[in-house]
């Protein structure tokens, strides 16, 4: 997985950091499994995260994009989605 930090900012007072990840295989979990290892879990993630790190009610991990090749026409998509939090 590759990350970049985008953001610090705070949650219920605790430090939080907005991060871009880029999986490279695409394997179940891949990013929650990773940022876990690390020590830094999804917030919201309640599958990897202590529940003193939850902090939210959802897990705080959006597709920014999806691209795919149509399975009928084979035509390239690509749909954009702004990050809801």
């Amino acid at each position: 997985t590759h990350w970049q930090a985008i953001e610090h900012f705070q949650i219920q007072g605790q430090p939080v950091t907005r991060v871009k990840l880029t999986p490279i295989t695409g394997r179940s979990h891949q990013l929650r499994v990773h940022m876990q290892y690390l020590g830094h879990p999804i917030v919201g993630d309640t599958l990897y995260a202590a529940p003193e790190q939850l902090l939210v009610p959802r897990l705080c991990l959006h597709a920014k994009q999806l691209s795919f090749n149509h399975p009928v026409t084979g035509e390239s998509l690509t749909f954009n989605c702004p990050v809801p939090f």
